[in-house]
């Protein structure tokens, strides 16, 4: 049946014979009359016109021995065994088909991945023979038929494909790259976003291929209007083809090739005449020029070298500026790829200048960063543009620093330099050692930077178990803070919060000193410098006893008292995590807060004030470490802690930190002052806590 619907209208005419063949056997006459007019009706109902135009009958004149029907094969139950029998043997037959099929596909597999693809395509459309509707041997066979280029045969067996499964995403994915590849450009995107539609979680990737089809586009665009004016005979139309027959002369000097580049970066400034370069092998003119290259490649003082290595640069980023199909065909070019990762060290100004514009241009689009992420050394580009930002005096610093927060943007870049980071840290902790009014500028912009970076886990990893990072962590925040750079304080302080979220021992190791740098910060009057500060004490002092006491013994219980009385919610997130930390970890922390208000008012407040979970779960946890003392619960009868905690343990049960630290704190404060449990009760608390209980 090739649909389920014309196997349903069978199965229900199967039942309807078998009535009237039962009430044709019936002993009653009259009943046996009725089903013979049904079974006429029926018939009449079921006839259709011949769609014979010729009569073909034959008569079979050697019939196969039959045995007569009797009463009992005619029956109902009798004719669904042998329709049971069939079915099964169809089965089996489907079965063995699949086998044979399944087994030419892997065979087909084995040769593409061989690079061998007549001999897949041979392969799937022998399992095909075997089972027509197998939809993978179609998408198989369509990708080995573009992989040979026959464009149209893909399309038509992702046809088939889509008959077999009408949402088969590799059917559309194969059909939008073989349109693509004969032009078809609407039809190559429709395939495409058919694949977003009947999968949204798949929008980066089509986004990807879409962006490809307008890119052939263009280029195609591009060449067209090109040829057009070439053959017009006029103006750059002309000079751009005998420009670069004069600069494709060997062994002249490099005062004639510099001449020549710069009478071409004069007329290669629009779409025209970018491609008309790319079209008369402008890249490899260049690029294979002997003279050209040694300057490129070579370090030299020879002033004329070094003009001719500045014209080439300035020449590529004119033809690569806004045209994607040059950019592509430059990092094709070797002496490219190996000059200019090298040239953004380069000791001759103008050209590392020229070299980091060019880097830059390519840094700004996807399209361009994923061509360098692909073709150059990574490790290399970024160790050398974190040279260039550590010597602020060759004034390229804030275009080296745009780069990277360029290439930030892929994760692909973040990927690449997990196994390398120490081309980031060395210079990196280098310059914060050496803050100074020469780059005290370009700091935060680098900081900001290097924290988008450590959004990996890896590479914070990294960052976090490095001893001397954080010792250089340690130098720029007393250098900050003796010279007032609090444009770099703030970031700084921000990255060190994010790397201390990180259990390290290299951590635990400086945590007394950096938690003594944060508590004279807090003495600051700047309130961005004080937030971060306690943040950095909420991160950094879990993983410290020895720096809990310290901070303790620097009045930090009160000073946390203070910031939480009338500060904004991120000061208010970190000062209650501080206070549980020092009250967890300390009785003298505990009574320093009860002491200094009995009635915890600070604490209730941000019980019955705050949406956050954090501050919730927090100041519950707070409370129960202050109720170990003796004459803390007692202190707060007569006030509403009893309602606000059973408000938290009854709350929403995705919170289960703060209803957990609720019913912790209620415990405590019951078992210590057993007045509070009339409350309890008289607020039907008892069933609340009881079924919090499996959370403790």
């Amino acid at each position: 049946m090739d649909k389920l619907e014309d196997l349903e209208n069978f199965l229900k005419n199967i039942d309807k014979i078998s009535e009237l063949v039962s009430d044709m056997n019936s002993a009653d006459v009259e009943v046996q009359q009725k089903a013979v007019e049904k079974a006429d009706c029926y018939l009449a109902a079921l006839d259709e016109p011949c769609r014979t135009k010729v009569n073909k009958t034959a008569i079979n004149t050697n019939p196969p021995l039959q045995t007569p029907l009797g009463p009992q094969s005619e029956s109902p139950e009798n004719f669904m065994k042998i329709m049971e029998r069939d079915a099964d043997d169809r089965r089996k037959k489907r079965i063995a088909k699949e086998q044979k099929a399944t087994a030419f596909k892997d065979k087909g597999n084995e040769a593409f991945a061989q690079e061998d693809y007549e001999m897949a395509v041979k392969y799937y459309s022998e399992g095909l023979a075997e089972l027509r509707d197998m939809q993978h041997l179609y998408t198989n066979r369509a990708q080995a038929y573009i992989k040979l280029e026959k464009y149209k045969e893909a399309i038509n067996d992702c046809e088939w494909a889509l008959k077999c499964n009408e949402r088969c995403l590799k059917a559309y994915l194969h059909m939008g790259k073989a349109y693509l590849a004969l032009k078809n450009y609407n039809e190559s995107r429709n395939c495409f976003e058919k694949i977003m539609e009947i999968e949204p979680g798949k929008e980066k990737m089509v986004k990807e291929y879409l962006t490809r089809v307008n890119l052939v586009e263009e280029k195609e665009s591009q060449e067209m209007n090109a040829r057009q004016e070439f053959e017009k005979g006029e103006g750059k139309a002309i000079t751009v083809p005998q420009l670069l027959e004069k600069l494709s002369r060997r062994r002249q000097m490099p005062l004639y090739y510099c001449g020549g580049l710069a009478i071409l970066s004069q007329v290669v400034t629009d779409c025209t005449g970018q491609t008309l370069f790319r079209l008369n092998n402008g890249f490899s003119i260049i690029s294979d020029n002997d003279t050209v290259r040694s300057c490129l490649l070579q370090k030299t003082k020879d002033p004329h070298r070094q003009d001719l290595c500045l014209s080439v640069l300035k020449l590529w980023r004119l033809i690569c500026c806004g045209n994607d199909e040059n950019q592509k065909m430059l990092m094709t070019c070797p002496v490219f790829r190996q000059s200019v990762v090298y040239l953004v060290t380069s000791e001759h100004v103008s050209a590392r200048k020229e070299c980091l514009e060019l880097l830059c241009l390519y840094s700004k689009m996807p399209h361009g960063r994923h061509l360098a992420l692909d073709t150059l050394n990574v490790h290399m580009l970024v160790g050398n543009l974190m040279a260039c930002v550590s010597k602020p005096e060759q004034q390229q610093e804030y275009t080296a620093v745009k780069i990277l927060e360029n290439f930030e943007a892929e994760n692909k870049f973040r990927i690449k330099l997990r196994n390398g980071t120490d081309a980031v840290i060395e210079p990196f902790t280098a310059t914060l050692r050496n803050i100074s009014k020469s780059n005290q500028h370009i700091l935060p912009s680098l900081i900001s930077a290097i924290g988008c970076l450590t959004q990996d886990d890896v590479i914070r990893h990294n960052f976090a178990n490095d001893p001397e990072c954080w010792k250089a962590f340690l130098v720029a925040i007393r250098q900050c803070s003796e010279c007032g750079y609090k444009e770099i304080l703030y970031p700084l302080l921000g990255l060190i919060i994010n790397l201390s979220t990180i259990i390290s021992p290299v951590i635990q190791e400086h945590a007394v000193s950096l938690c003594g740098c944060c508590l004279g910060l807090l003495r600051d009057d700047d309130g961005g410098v004080i937030t971060r500060a306690t943040g950095v004490l909420s991160t950094v002092l879990p993983q410290s006893t020895e720096a809990v006491e310290h901070v303790i013994q620097g009045s930090v219980v009160q000073t946390m008292r203070r910031l939480l009385k009338g500060t904004g919610p991120t000061a208010t997130k970190y000062a209650i995590k501080t206070l549980t930390v020092c009250t967890a970890a300390s009785h003298l922390a505990r009574e320093e807060l009860v002491k200094s208000d009995k009635k915890l008012s600070i604490i209730r407040h941000l019980l019955g004030s705050s949406c956050d979970e954090m501050v919730s779960g927090n100041a519950a946890l707070c409370l129960a470490h202050c109720l170990e003392l003796e004459g803390a619960a007692s202190s707060l009868l007569g006030t509403d802690i009893v309602l606000l905690l059973l408000r938290h343990a009854a709350g929403d049960a995705k919170r289960t930190a703060v209803q957990k630290n609720a019913a912790i704190a209620l415990g405590k404060l019951c078992s210590s002052e057993p007045r509070h449990v009339n409350k309890l009760r008289e607020l039907h608390g008892l069933e609340i806590l009881h079924s919090c209980m499996k959370l403790i």
